[in-house]
């Protein structure tokens, strides 16, 4: 064989490993859309209605419980997580999802909890293999996982919506019925990254059988206070808001109850340390200084309106940095 050929072949051989390879970098190969749902909309129109009561009823539910690493919830590096002295260490946490009753429109969640195998069959749940051991898996504590939720329910689930797309907000999926309209931020399938080599493989398994992901169609705020602002139902019920940096389509979701306004922030904030001194996620975030920008603007809108819930997205409000041992 020639030099020309072999040169040839290899450059083939290249291409088509560099192909697969940007390929198995994304986070999913799962299909999305754009979605057809959402009224583009500005931080004017949601702030004048925010503070009125609205009609959809919120409830958090606290799936599982496990321990992570705090560099990944907060950015260690910020001068006020190095001020207060806070290092490396694992850290309690809550896997939620949120329920949504709207009086016309239905039941829906605010991601996804944990499936029902992960504790009955867990060699058959969507985490599982040497990224399940790797991630200490089998130390999630289930409380109650979406299946065994979703059967004590009067009314089917008209959808999901996803704050994004890590594991710990889509471990759910599998027990989402099939046909169910499923939402996420733009962009979240498509995102690049080394460790998405490892996590799709699981990400593709919770989301098989699943119609395609139909993704907020966000256009820039009128007066810039979020990158996107949508009316979801066009009723002003529920709002998405796309707060990127932890993920390129993080969306936090606000729902006006009849108590007040309800603000589900995803991992636009972990940890109620976090919040409360305005310190960003850390390595857990594709972008750590976009997401502090997102955590900013999530934190101006409750100082404007101080009567919002915060709900966040692994802690209850008030609950305490475990220190290191």
């Amino acid at each position: 064989m020639t030099k020309s050929k072999v040169y040839m072949i290899s450059s083939i051989c290249l291409l088509i490993n560099g192909a697969i390879l940007v390929q198995g970098c994304v986070v999913s190969g799962h299909p999305a859309a754009e979605a057809r749902w959402g009224t583009s909309s500005g931080s004017t129109a949601l702030e004048q209605v925010v503070d009125q009561p609205g009609p959809i009823e919120v409830e958090s539910v606290a799936s599982a419980t496990w321990h992570v690493p705090l560099e990944g919830m907060l950015n260690l590096e910020h001068p006020t997580a190095k001020a207060a002295g806070l290092k490396s260490s694992d850290q309690p946490i809550v896997i939620y999802f949120h329920a949504l009753r709207h009086p016309t429109r239905g039941l829906f969640i605010v991601d996804t909890g944990v499936e029902h195998a992960l504790a009955s069959d867990p060699e058959h749940a969507a985490v599982r293999g040497v990224v399940g051991k790797l991630a200490h898996i089998d130390t999630v504590h289930t409380n109650i996982d979406l299946k065994t939720w979703l059967a004590k329910q009067p009314q089917p689930l008209a959808g999901v919506f996803l704050t994004h797309l890590h594991l710990d907000h889509i471990m759910g999926m599998p027990d989402v019925p099939h046909g169910t309209p499923v939402f996420s931020g733009p962009g979240e399938t498509r995102s690049h990254g080394f460790l998405n080599l490892f996590t799709r493989p699981i990400t593709d398994r919770a989301f098989e059988g699943q119609d395609t992901i139909a993704e907020w169609q966000f256009q820039p705020d009128p007066q810039q206070r979020f990158h996107g602002v949508l009316d979801v139902f066009g009723d002003g019920s529920l709002w998405a808001l796309h707060v990127p940096g932890h993920t390129p389509g993080s969306t936090a979701y606000l729902a006006r109850t009849p108590k007040g306004p309800v603000l589900m922030v995803g991992d636009a904030c972990h940890t109620s340390w976090g919040w409360e001194h305005d310190v960003e996620p850390g390595t857990f975030s594709k972008d750590v200084k976009q997401g502090a920008e997102s955590l900013g603007e999530l934190e101006d809108l409750v100082k404007r309106h101080p009567g919002i819930e915060v709900r966040l997205g692994h802690q209850p409000r008030g609950q305490q940095i475990v220190a290191a041992r």
